[in-house]
């Protein structure tokens, strides 16, 4: 194995092989390197890194800005090019909305994004957060021509992915995950098919940013329902069917195009796999409704 460079762990090794098989091993190994030739190529001063179950996320400083201040950027690289070549996509489409990361550039050819800085850039999962900026960012998210590209898949394959990776964790009654499974591929095959949809819209993947505007990062895009963002803003907090029914009419009542029953089915039909579902709707008959 190669020597460890920053951030580099075995935990860290070990969740990207988890999540994208035996070739991740020798991509992790190899970071040090890679990080150091996109470093200079990109004028990068790279610091402290992070990342989840899929890319390893670098906060770097980059020279260059009209005050000739050192501009903080993140580098982010992925052991699968597909996610990345997926996920700039989709920032290049919502490229014209403050409510989203801004892509500066990339090499897909090595997983590899170079993102912009996010100021104060607080996640929303420690700062909190209030509907009418909650809204916003749907409202904006919604906001993108809805030109389907081959390079994104339809939501229900997302949905797909994400059940049989339940599935292999076990964390839910077998009956439950497939109640759930088959209610969300009904919603997405009859439903809008057009909509560029972040596909991973929790408040952990929300910045705030300049005048508390909330802005998206770390999207899994796909195209279908717009409604399906809606999801962990709906459930956060609501303990019982009365919260979760108010929440979703505040939100639908300030997002324009956004149905208020789709939410609420999506809720039921997804509860399987959103951290925090409340446990009413975790059965087979809380996903039924």
């Amino acid at each position: 194995m190669a020597a460890a460079g920053p951030g580099q762990h075995p935990g860290n090794r070990a969740r990207l092989i988890a999540r994208f098989g035996p070739m991740a091993g020798p991509w992790y190994d190899a970071l040090p390197t890679l990080v150091d030739g996109l470093a200079r190529r990109w004028g990068l001063d790279v610091g402290e890194a992070g990342g989840g179950g899929t890319s390893r996320v670098y906060r770097c400083r980059r020279d260059g800005d009209h005050e000739g201040v050192a501009a903080a950027v993140w580098l982010k690289l992925t052991p699968d090019p597909v996610v990345a070549t997926q996920e700039a996509e989709a920032l290049s489409a919502w490229s014209a909305t403050p409510s989203v990361v801004r892509l500066l550039d990339s090499d897909l050819r090595v997983g590899a994004l170079l993102l912009a800085g996010v100021e104060p850039g607080t996640r929303v999962r420690e700062s909190g957060w209030r509907t009418a900026d909650v809204a916003r960012l749907l409202a904006d998210l919604r906001t993108t021509p809805r030109t389907r590209t081959p390079l994104l898949p339809p939501l229900g394959e997302r949905i797909t992915f994400m059940y049989d990776m339940a599935a292999r964790r076990g964390t839910h009654d077998p009956e439950v995950l497939a109640h759930g499974r088959a209610a969300a591929l009904g919603l997405a095959g009859t439903g809008p098919a057009d909509g560029l949809v972040h596909g991973d819209l929790h408040p952990g993947n929300v910045l705030v940013g300049p005048g508390y505007r909330l802005v998206a990062i770390d999207p899994r895009p796909t195209f279908g329902d717009p409604d399906f963002d809606a999801v962990d803003w709906a459930i956060d907090g609501a303990t019982d069917e009365v919260a979760l029914r108010r929440r979703i009419a505040e939100l639908a009542a300030l997002v324009p195009g956004m149905s208020a029953a789709r939410v609420l089915a999506w809720c039921r039909a997804t509860a399987p796999l959103t951290t925090g579902a409340p446990a009413f709707l975790v059965t087979p008959a809380g996903l039924r409704g």
